[in-house]
């Protein structure tokens, strides 16, 4: 019976030993790999810390004065000709040129509340000059960017740009952005000036994004796009906020490698110490209520074939130089305005983000948003009404645009909507 126990035991140690050597072995290997994955994962986070500390280091330039804007914006005055433009290679070493004249026809527009129920008229501004501050001249304001910023982006390597294949109505079957536009083609185009209304839509999500634009378009709809936009936006994951801003974007390769927002790469020269890019603009409309809306121009010059910016009453803010291209170093051969989403899809619904107001273009004024006032510019630098205006919707049960012309609003359209609803699941 000893003899029995004892070997029992034995056989029992031997057991016990040999399911601790395996279960060592096998946390051996476990824990070797995990180790290993944890270092992995610190070395990426180490990595991406770096390129985005070098990417902060090379967009924040040296200021003479600092601004805190009551939304959280620091405001960077930075001498002119150290603005981001001159790293270009291209650019490398210019000044600012001087303003060009503008186009034949041009009326001063003010941004304004157009409410005719209100006996006061509101002016619209951007929320980092209503202290009274303002940058010194030969200053330029610039919104710094801040590691945060950076680090919501989904690749550092495209901080500042949009997806690519993204952006123009042909594209945006394919790449979940959807738009309800207005358009003109099959001409040669210098320019184009409309006013907007501004709102805050509702953006669903971080990656998503709402905007009311001008676009200036040449080449083809392939790699060789080139585009020139300006407008309002909410975009969540470039800002960090849901407030509309003031915006602008460039391309010359389908959105791939080449341009990006505001000053966010070397490319757009700013002149002006008034206005921020990518700065929140204040106030917005309100549905039932007063109407804010912003003129934007662009135009090409004549003389040195820059095509520059105005924002408002006759407020020049810089201009994008004619070598940045390759078909629009010559002229637009299509101009197109409205409002553009980002729909992600998430979970097999359409998106419930909001375009314009976020309501329908039946609803009309007070209610829904819209361009009014649409000209372009001719080969002979004059501003002239729009002939044939076209609208489109990518998917009119989810965003909807209908036109018209009167002879206050010249040609207009409302456009927008809810996104996600009963017709568009």
């Amino acid at each position: 019976m000893q003899m029995g126990s004892s070997t029992s035991i034995t056989i029992l140690s031997l057991g016990f030993l040999f399911l601790l050597s395996v279960f060592s072995s096998f946390c051996t290997t476990v824990c070797i790999s995990e180790a290993r994955n944890n270092t992995l994962r610190v070395g990426e986070e180490l990595r991406k810390y770096k390129r985005a500390r070098a990417l902060l280091k090379r967009l924040n330039k040296p200021s003479l004065k600092i601004i805190q804007s009551p939304d959280g914006d620091t405001i960077d005055c930075v001498p002119i000709h150290k603005q981001p433009a001159f790293d270009h290679p291209r650019l490398r070493g210019q000044k600012p040129l001087e303003p060009p004249k503008r186009p034949r026809g041009y009326v001063h527009v003010r941004n304004i509340s157009i409410n005719s129920n209100q006996d006061e008229i509101t002016h619209i501004q951007q929320l980092w000059t209503v202290s009274g501050e303002a940058c010194p001249d030969g200053t330029i304001p610039i919104r710094r960017t801040k590691e945060e910023d950076i680090l919501r982006a989904r690749s550092i390597k495209r901080f500042g740009r949009k997806p690519v294949a993204a952006g123009v109505r042909r594209d945006s079957i394919s790449s979940g952005h959807e738009h309800a536009v207005g358009f003109v083609m099959g001409e040669q185009y210098y320019g184009a000036k409309a006013s907007m209304n501004v709102w805050a839509p509702r953006v669903a999500s971080q990656s998503e994004f709402s905007l009311s634009q001008i676009w200036v378009i040449s080449g083809s709809f392939g790699n060789d796009l080139n585009t020139i936009e300006a407008g309002w936006q909410v975009s969540p994951q470039l800002y960090g906020d849901n407030l509309p801003r003031f915006f602008t974007y460039w391309t010359t390769d389908a959105y791939q490698a080449t341009g990006c927002y505001n000053l966010l790469c070397s490319g757009f020269v700013q002149t002006n110490n008034r206005i921020a890019m990518g700065a929140a603009i204040s106030p917005t409309s309100s549905y039932r209520g007063a109407q804010f809306d912003i003129s934007l121009l662009i135009w090409k010059d004549p003389n040195h074939g820059n095509w520059w910016l105005e924002f408002g009453s006759g407020v020049l803010v810089g201009y994008w130089p004619s070598v940045l291209f390759s078909h629009l170093a010559d002229h637009a051969s299509m101009i197109q305005f409205g409002g553009e989403i980002v729909n992600t899809g998430s979970n097999g619904f359409h998106s419930e983000t909001q375009m314009g107001s976020g309501h329908f273009a039946h609803e009309g004024f007070g209610k829904s948003a819209y361009f009014r006032n649409l000209e372009i510019v001719d080969w002979d630098n004059s501003l002239i009404p729009l002939t044939n205006l076209r609208v489109l919707a990518d998917h009119p049960n989810c965003y909807d645009i209908q036109g018209g012309i009167n002879t206050v609003w010249g040609n207009y359209f409302y456009f927008g909507g809810p996104g996600r609803n009963m017709k568009c699941p």
